[in-house]
């Protein structure tokens, strides 16, 4: 999976899975979650949004299933 740090006030990185279609989040209190069936043009979309935690739950939470995997720290 490859991630990439983000600059947003809730997220600290997002990975993709393009093969699965995976999605990760990982959230600056180290929650982590996956959602799941994600295109790689709504995770681009989400790369580029001015604000990253505005499009997760606008455009992402809404329209894909999602489990939390747990946390992560450092």
């Amino acid at each position: 999976m490859l991630r990439a740090a983000v600059q947003s006030s809730s997220i600290a990185t997002v990975g993709y899975d393009e093969e699965q279609q995976v999605l990760e989040i990982v959230f600056n209190d180290g929650r982590v979650y996956h959602f799941l069936e994600v295109p790689p043009e709504r995770v681009l979309s989400l790369l580029r949004a001015e604000s990253k935690g505005r499009f997760l739950n606008a455009e992402i939470k809404p329209d894909f299933d999602y489990r939390a995997v747990g946390r992560r720290w450092g």
